[in-house]
């Protein structure tokens, strides 16, 4: 990603985040030359992932109360 000295000026807390949330490096032109910042170490992609709520059990338990493995006929 690249940006300007004066987005960075604008934006330096959100844009050094990014870098840390993401590993992505931003270059900042200025004056004809480029500075970089970077992460000192790269985030894998399993460091980014949330947690969720998961379902821990048997899948077919609450199957077997319901359905018999027969299937259902339609009587009409």
């Amino acid at each position: 990603m690249k940006v300007s000295a004066t987005e960075l000026r604008q934006n330096l807390y959100r844009i050094i985040d990014r870098v840390l949330e993401t590993g992505e490096s931003v270059e900042i032109e200025r004056k004809g030359g480029t500075v970089r910042i970077e992460a000192d170490r790269r985030n894998s992609i399993w460091d980014r992932l949330e947690a969720h709520d998961v379902v821990t059990g048997s899948i077919e338990a609450p199957w077997d109360d319901i359905w018999d493995g027969e299937p259902e006929l339609d009587q009409s």
